[in-house]
């Protein structure tokens, strides 16, 4: 789902998760809905795994959804508001 992230990329719509498994380690990103709106409330990756972009797929996958869905999105994540920062692309999925 994420662009040239070599691994896949699960949403989970009940558990209102995206997931991916790198390593052998959990990595999630998880959000809340009501309504049309997406809050983004945890993105998690083990140390073990940092600093491979993981996170940054993580949210570049849930902002695809969100965009292929109709919905807005609210970063209340501290991850997921720096990463909407630095990708201005997705300001218009912004709620």
């Amino acid at each position: 789902m994420a662009s040239d992230f070599p691994h896949e990329i699960r949403h989970d719509r009940q558990a209102g998760r995206f997931e991916t498994t790198v390593d052998g380690f959990a990595c999630e990103l998880d959000y809340t809905r009501a309504g049309e709106v997406m809050t983004i409330t945890h993105t998690g990756v083990p140390d073990a795994v940092g600093g491979r972009g993981i996170a940054s797929a993580l949210v570049e996958a849930a902002m695809k959804a969100a965009r292929a869905e109709g919905w807005k999105v609210v970063p209340a994540c501290s991850y997921a508001q720096a990463w909407m920062k630095r990708h201005p692309a997705y300001d218009d999925l912004r709620a």
